[in-house]
């Protein structure tokens, strides 16, 4: 045995013992074989649909599982996305998800399930993972709504990576498409140009990205040329957002961007608060 164990020397003389030995281990499980094979041949068939209706039974369930599996692969995708454009980011941000959306051609707005009680306030900025999507207009304890860039009645300062050309862009009531007005002819700008956020306005913080210029059309006989973008954010399929705290809350009335009807003005300064600040 010591022998063996340090050299091996009886190995083959096992392996002929074990081929001599397995007549007999067959021998042995026969009764046992017999007795499986006796009771594979004679069960009812009632017994086999039964089985079989148990086994489609746990095939469905384990489909439905396969496809809940599924979803949630894709939700942690997307909240990944989220978490890494928030590291990007490098703010304190917050992710809430959508619980209605409401496009139809005069309010382009979503409802999140985050409201006051989580810190959301009015004029607070709201991306996805992609991009810009719109900013907070009304708030309750528990819920928020977002008024999106492409809404008729909002306007973003951007500027243009390439140059730094600033610029509006407005909500036109279309979900894929933003206007830039006011851009004269010999305006630098080109299909292709990324739109980001100047910070101009106090709402966005600067250089989040917007949209990408997707049409660019100069006429002589006008002094404007006709700029169109398209929004790089996935508005229409965005399930998660992203709330930004870059700036501090504000005492607004209204979104920090949107086209007012009627033209404000800005109340003339106080002397007496000014000087009280000096002295502070």
């Amino acid at each position: 045995m010591v022998m063996d164990h340090r050299y091996h020397h009886l190995e083959s003389a096992r392996a002929a013992l074990s081929l001599l030995a397995y007549p007999l281990q067959y021998a042995a499980s026969m009764p046992v074989r017999a007795t499986q094979w006796i009771s594979e041949a004679f069960t009812s068939r009632d017994r086999l649909k039964k089985k079989n209706k148990q086994l489609h039974l746990q095939n469905l369930a384990l489909k439905a599982r396969l496809q809940k599996f599924q979803a949630l692969e894709t939700e942690n995708m997307r909240l990944r996305d989220l978490l890494d454009s928030s590291f990007k980011i490098g703010d304190r941000v917050l992710i809430a998800e959508l619980l209605s959306v409401d496009l139809d051609p005069y309010h382009h707005q979503v409802i999140i399930d985050k409201g006051s009680s989580s810190g959301v306030f009015v004029g607070q900025a709201v991306v996805d993972a992609n991009a810009v999507m719109g900013q907070v207009t009304q708030v309750t304890p528990i819920t928020a709504t977002v008024l999106l860039i492409t809404d008729a009645t909002h306007a973003l300062p951007v500027q243009v990576v390439r140059n730094g050309l600033r610029t509006i862009a407005v909500g036109t009531g279309l979900i894929d498409r933003l206007e830039l007005p006011h851009l004269p002819n010999n305006a630098d700008i080109r299909e292709g140009d990324l739109l980001v956020t100047s910070g101009l306005g106090g709402v966005f913080p600067p250089g989040y990205p917007v949209a990408k210029v997707t049409e660019v059309r100069r006429k002589p006989s006008r002094p404007f040329a006709t700029v169109r973008a398209t929004p790089t954010a996935h508005l229409e399929r965005s399930h998660e957002v992203l709330l930004i705290w870059t700036l501090k809350p504000k005492n607004v009335t209204g979104a920090g961007d949107r086209l007012p009807s009627t033209p404000q003005h800005a109340p003339a300064p106080d002397p007496a608060a000014n000087a009280k600040r000096g002295k502070e």
